[in-house]
């Protein structure tokens, strides 16, 4: 098996990283916003960020004094854009991933972040 199918799976393997990329197919999000849903520390979801960034599930964009995350739509890896496809038949009816799509509807960045 290849380094890369490896990272793909690693990424995939931790519950929290699942709920973020459901959260971010619906839209982006900065860490803050992202940290209130999960209820984790702001290093622990930046972690969580960088294996979905490294293994090319999510990208990064710079807005003023915020980084928002996002799906990223134009993988390298076509395997990328199958899974994410694929992730609402295995996992859009959980409890937690539909109690976590109501959340983020309702959190305001200027509200939750501090800085």
């Amino acid at each position: 098996m290849s380094r890369e199918s490896i990272k793909l799976f690693k990424a995939l393997s931790d519950e929290n990283r699942l709920r973020i990329l459901k959260m971010l197919q619906s839209k982006s999000l900065c860490v803050c916003e992202i940290t209130k849903v999960l209820e984790l520390a702001a290093s622990t979801v930046s972690k969580h960020l960088s294996v979905l960034r490294e293994a090319g599930f999510i990208a990064e964009e710079k807005e003023g004094k915020w980084v928002n995350y996002m799906i990223n739509t134009t993988p390298t890896d076509k395997r990328i854009s199958s899974i994410l496809f694929s992730l609402d038949f295995w996992i859009s009816d959980e409890d937690q991933i539909i109690s976590d799509k109501k959340k983020i509807k309702s959190i305001n960045r200027y509200d939750v972040c501090s800085s």
